[in-house]
């Protein structure tokens, strides 16, 4: 993030809401990779790409620049174009609409439910039409969607199910990997998420077809790599579709690779954190953690609480922040965007949930080396300023 865990010297430490962290070991590979022969496109892609597939439960990862870069091709390879709709949450970043309309498609936004703003399957159903392709589901702050609905639903009405789990690396619905039961899954890798590599993405999938396709698509559209010429002895290259230049870099993808080794340790950090808050906040009025399933494991890439009407969420956000505390707020409903809201007209239609959250709301500090004491200053701080913003 290249946030200062410090804005002053002598001043409190400052508390993002999110932090990369890294070692001599991520140094030291790294350092490895830029002694060697390959910068890009050499063996530390494919290395990486098997090493989240294998962690996801997927037979074939395909690693790209970015999350964002990770969603178009997942678009990409289904086939979304012109005409074609595809349902996605109202609450979530805008990549995960964005990703629909670079592909000339159009994103419809179902609405979300209210304890854990997760996509509600019966909003999902009621979109469905003639129009509809594919489900985006977001594995909001960590937390896995009812993925057995959602697969029904998709299954009934021959739709691709997509899961953008940007959020969810290392969760488990009812003791499955999301990539087991999603057609395709998306990770992201930039700083604040479980893992880094800088900037970074990844699609993994079961299925070959699509996994070739997103590989032809993140390298222009060709059909074949350097190292298939080097093999076949030739230097010819076609081009066989309009594609992007998304490749990710052996530099990025062996830090991927070290940081890959600490996940299992990180995310039972982050499970620790989110306990601790979770009982710290009990008997807490007026705020009140999201709800958690109870056949779920959660990768805690936010702690998202939720404020009853009468406290004053702006408020609350500017105490905490003059107290060098960087919460933050995930999201504003995406068809409420100024761009979605001139391009598409469904955006006159109200998700309630969605809009109720987004006034409410407010993601608190989450990484892997957050303190005990840490934790204890966020809260205490919290109690401040809500007591003094009612």
């Amino acid at each position: 993030m290249g946030l200062s865990m410090e804005k002053d010297a002598g001043k409190i430490p400052f508390i993002p809401y999110g932090r990369q962290q890294v070692d001599e070991d991520d140094i030291q590979a790294v350092a490895e990779v830029l002694r060697s022969d390959w910068l890009t496109t050499g063996p530390q892609v494919g290395r990486f790409e098997e090493a989240v597939a294998t962690f996801a439960g997927a037979r074939y990862g395909v690693a790209v620049s970015s999350g964002t870069a990770a969603l178009h091709a997942a678009m990409q390879a289904i086939g979304i174009g012109p005409g074609d709709e595809v349902i996605v949450p109202a609450i979530t970043f805008v990549a995960t609409a964005n990703c629909v309309v670079y592909q000339g498609g159009t994103p419809v936004f179902a609405d979300v439910e209210q304890a854990t703003l997760l996509i509600d399957p019966d909003e999902v159903r009621r979109r469905i039409t003639a129009k509809t392709r594919a489900i985006i589901a977001v594995d909001y702050a960590g937390q896995p969607c009812d993925y057995d609905r959602l697969r029904q639903i998709a299954d009934e009405h021959h739709l691709y199910l997509v899961s953008d789990s940007c959020h969810s690396l290392g969760a488990e619905y009812r003791g499955r990997r999301v990539a087991e039961i999603a057609d395709l899954t998306v990770f992201s890798f930039h700083p604040v998420k479980h893992i880094t590599t800088g900037e970074g993405g990844m699609v993994v999938t079961d299925q070959t077809e699509l996994a070739a396709k997103m590989k032809h698509f993140r390298n222009h559209g060709i059909s074949t790599d350097h190292r298939q010429r080097e093999t076949l002895g030739t230097w010819s290259y076609e081009m066989t579709e309009l594609g992007f230049n998304y490749r990710i870099s052996d530099i990025a993808c062996a830090l991927g690779l070290s940081q890959l080794k600490k996940l299992p340790a990180w995310l039972a950090r982050r499970r620790e954190i989110a306990a601790l808050y979770r009982t710290a906040l009990q008997n807490f009025s007026g705020v009140q953690p999201l709800r958690v399933a109870d056949d779920v494991l959660h990768a805690f890439h936010l702690y998202v609480v939720r404020f009853a009407e009468q406290i004053d969420r702006a408020a609350v956000f500017q105490k905490m922040r003059a107290a060098d505390i960087g919460v933050n707020v995930h999201y504003l409903p995406i068809y409420l965007h100024p761009y979605y809201q001139q391009r598409f007209s469904q955006n006159e239609v109200q998700r309630p949930e969605a809009e109720a959250a987004y006034e409410q709301i407010l993601s608190l500090p989450m990484y892997a080396h957050l303190t005990n004491d840490d934790v204890m200053r966020v809260v205490s701080t919290l109690r401040q300023a809500v007591a003094s913003s009612c």
